[in-house]
């Protein structure tokens, strides 16, 4: 009996020893480590680090995307354009004088002529009229159309005067999905569509829907568009018209977050929005930091350095007033992370809640 007791003991010992020893892997929680205060390091990882205090001389410059030289070409090349009749498109067309030839149009089918619905482009681009027979319609506008079509009457009628609109737009379209409140397929009418009024006839981004990451496709061509980088530009979306074929689609905010880990009142993503986000309102979006656990001596923010293919670890002390200047100033990315470090009491006190079930357990043993 007194060797099992024993034997219970020594087990208990050894259990109690590999707890503490091992204290760092027992629900204690995200650690920073032992960083150099500056430099660069290589992690076990094999992940390169370049470390560096946050101050007004590391501070990073105001990321500023520069447009593509597509979406330059886009904007230079896109204006308002007259709207050219098309196939499938459905003329309204009328001669004074002359109902019983082109009457006036009607929404009913009762009747017996077969042109008081209007008169159809056929996918030659060709409509057929009264006394004329196949004229070309499609890829001219209206008034060129209305132009044509008088002169070739004049050897029919003596006083020919064609009233000419499109009743019916059914040939340019465009297509706009994503994060919009109505996504779908939309005419193009004679009245240039912008890409704001795209998505305004959508009915507008959705809550989660990110209005500075938009992909406007063309004839194969896709560019990513920003309504915010096009006012830094000096320009707007609505200075960019579509064109037939073109789809639109709206990303998620989804992909343009900063993640908070640690000692934060609040440990959720928090979006970026479109007029962007600093670190001190990442802080605040998150409830500030616990007051009780958080080390405020050691916030770090991580992020991805993709020119250099390392990683940047930005790290500040908030317990001083001036540090709030810094951290205003400094402006999150997509992905970056802000980690909060615990203070050592904090570390201390989840060991010691991770040891004693088990010193409990223990004694449960012992008094076999």
């Amino acid at each position: 009996m007194f060797l099992n007791s024993s034997k219970l003991l020594s087990a208990a010992c050894l259990l109690i020893m590999s707890l503490v020893s091992g204290c760092s892997s027992i629900n204690s929680g995200l650690q920073s480590g032992e960083l150099p205060p500056s430099g660069t390091f290589v992690a076990s990882s094999g992940i390169q680090f370049n470390v560096q205090p946050l101050s007004l001389a590391t501070l990073p410059p105001k990321q500023v995307s520069a447009p593509s030289s597509d979406l330059v070409r886009l904007i230079k090349t896109s204006g308002r354009e007259e709207y050219r009749i098309t196939k499938g498109d459905i003329l309204g067309i009328t001669l004074v004088g002359y109902p019983e030839i082109a009457p006036p149009l009607t929404n009913s089918s009762n009747t017996a002529n077969p042109y008081a619905l209007g008169f159809p482009v056929d996918q030659q681009g060709f409509i057929q009229f009264p006394l004329i027979g196949r004229i070309k319609a499609s890829g001219i506008s209206v008034p060129q159309f209305t132009a044509n079509l008088q002169s070739q009457l004049q050897r029919y009628l003596k006083y020919s005067d064609p009233q000419v609109k499109i009743v019916n737009y059914r040939g340019n379209k465009f297509f706009i999905d994503g994060e919009v409140k109505q996504p779908g397929e939309f005419p193009i009418a004679d009245v240039p569509v912008s890409l704001y009024g795209a998505i305004s006839m959508a009915g507008g981004a959705t809550p989660t829907g990110d209005s500075n990451n938009v992909v406007l496709n063309r004839n194969g061509t896709s560019y990513n568009i920003g309504l915010q980088s096009l006012r830094e530009m000096g320009t707007s979306a609505n200075q960019i018209y579509l064109q037939d074929g073109d789809s639109i689609h709206v990303n998620s905010q989804d992909r343009n977050k900063v993640y908070v880990l640690g000692e934060f009142g609040q440990v959720e993503p928090v979006p970026i929005l479109e007029q962007g986000i600093s670190l001190a309102q990442v802080l605040g979006e998150s409830k500030g930091l616990n007051s009780t656990t958080a080390n405020a001596a050691k916030i770090y923010v991580v992020r991805d350095n993709l020119s250099m293919k390392a990683t940047d670890i930005y790290y500040v002390d908030m317990q001083t007033i001036t540090s709030f200047a810094l951290a205003n100033r400094f402006e999150m990315h997509p992905n970056d992370i802000v980690y909060v470090d615990p203070t050592g009491l904090t570390r201390w006190n989840r060991v010691i809640s991770a040891i004693l079930p088990s010193t409990t357990a223990i004694r449960s043993f012992s008094s076999l």
